[in-house]
């Protein structure tokens, strides 16, 4: 139950924040788009790991623009603290440097839940295989193969948020190894803890993939 008040509280606190910001400053500042209806509501539409997410203005509640559900609570609590990270930041976007996990500030502290939740389980399910996972990536999130490891694909999570997928081949000697990628500019937007969130959300649906459990 704590873990529910604790979603519950993150939710909270996050609209609040973003409800007294203008929405088309919010908009700009995190690559979403906002729409005004002939009723006069306010919407904005985020793309989100290859979906089109619509969020209410000034309710702020996240919906799939094709299903029209509601998002998942952690999906929820991701978006609302990145369009409270971009409002801060308000400036440039990604800067083209890539950084391992942790060189994010508090990266280390969350380095252990990091590996559990998104890194490990990437090499368990690609090491044998890991050219699957620029294929799996393409089909489900619009991945673009990239030039780092022996096989990489690029994600375009969020508008400012750049995900790179790294794997190399085992051999005799080494095991299968792999590594998640982020632009320098993602602490300017997301804590390490979203970061990590993030990065499972990524991952995970890639492993249903190669298991056969569809997109």
């Amino acid at each position: 139950m704590a873990r529910i008040d604790d979603y519950k509280e993150a939710l909270r606190l996050a609209r609040g924040f973003l409800a007294e910001k203008n929405p088309d400053l919010v908009a700009s500042f995190s690559g979403s788009t906002i729409q005004r209806n002939a009723k006069g509501d306010t919407s904005l539409s985020l793309r989100f790991l290859n979906r089109d997410i619509v969020i209410s203005w000034p309710q702020l509640l996240l919906r799939e623009k094709q299903s029209r559900e509601q998002l998942p609570v952690q999906e929820q609590i991701l978006l609302l603290h990145y369009l409270q990270g971009a409002w801060s930041a308000s400036g440039p976007g990604p800067e083209g440097e890539w950084i391992a996990f942790q060189e994010v500030p508090d990266g280390r502290f969350y380095l252990d839940a990091f590996n559990r939740r998104a890194k490990n389980p990437m090499v368990k399910a690609f090491g044998e295989e890991p050219e699957r996972i620029v294929s799996l990536a393409a089909q489900a999130f619009g991945g673009v193969s990239f030039d780092h490891g022996d096989f990489s694909v690029l994600i375009q999570a969020l508008p400012l948020i750049p995900v790179v997928l790294v794997l190399w081949k085992g051999d005799e000697e080494f095991p299968p190894e792999g590594n998640i990628l982020f632009d320098r500019s993602v602490p300017k937007i997301l804590s390490a803890e979203d970061i990590a969130w993030l990065s499972g959300m990524v991952v995970y649906p890639l492993i249903g993939m190669a298991r056969g459990d569809g997109p």
